[in-house]
């Protein structure tokens, strides 16, 4: 399990990283947006490169960061349900989401995806508009997106199994410990002894 510990920080490690990068990107789109508006506006000057470039940095924090908004927890879940549920419930419903429908649909986007990006790598295909960016970098953020995201929910897994053996807290926990009474916390974690 020690192995797989160090796995699992590696990965979060990993994505927490191409997280700080993305508020980066977030950064430079927000200032190319604005650059462009004030550019039309202004100087009755546009550019289709720098439309596309704003297009391309959209498609790359939003594919780049599913991985990492897993790691955070900031996804879409429905909180009024799992908020009633006890941790082991809530840990349960993950590992088979993860396995039944997010790996499976992880792998199936990046076999799809994977052969688009290598006919626009050797084909060299551009933008059918005038003045547009070459295509393959944006067919190569579905893949990377989607390998970020299936390496995070190896992580996840990893975390969910050993909470469920009394190995670790609630990865998801984020202050309910605080809240919750000593007899929901001893029900959520009964001792490792005990099993």
């Amino acid at each position: 399990m020690k192995f797989l510990f160090k796995l699992s920080g590696l990965i979060d490690a990993f994505n927490g990283r191409v997280g700080l990068a993305i508020k980066w990107l977030i950064l430079v789109a927000v200032l190319l947006s604005a650059g462009n508006a004030i550019a039309r506006r202004v100087f009755h000057m546009g550019s289709t490169a720098f439309i596309e470039m704003q297009w391309y940095l959209f498609s790359g924090v939003f594919l780049l960061g599913a991985g990492y908004a897993f790691l955070k927890n900031v996804h879409v879940r429905i909180d009024f349900v799992s908020s009633r549920l006890s941790a082991r419930t809530r840990s349960w419903i993950d590992i088979v989401g993860i396995l039944v429908f997010l790996a499976p649909f992880c792998w199936l986007l990046i076999q799809l995806s994977w052969p688009l990006f290598l006919k626009a790598w050797y084909s060299g295909e551009m933008s059918q508009s005038a003045g547009g960016l070459i295509r393959w970098p944006v067919y190569l953020l579905l893949p990377l997106g989607m390998a970020l995201l299936l390496l995070q929910s190896a992580s996840e897994l990893i975390k969910r199994i050993a909470f469920l053996r009394g190995l670790i807290p609630d990865p998801l926990a984020h202050g309910q410990e605080e809240n919750a009474s000593p007899e929901e916390t001893q029900a959520d974690n009964p001792p490792s002894e005990a099993r």
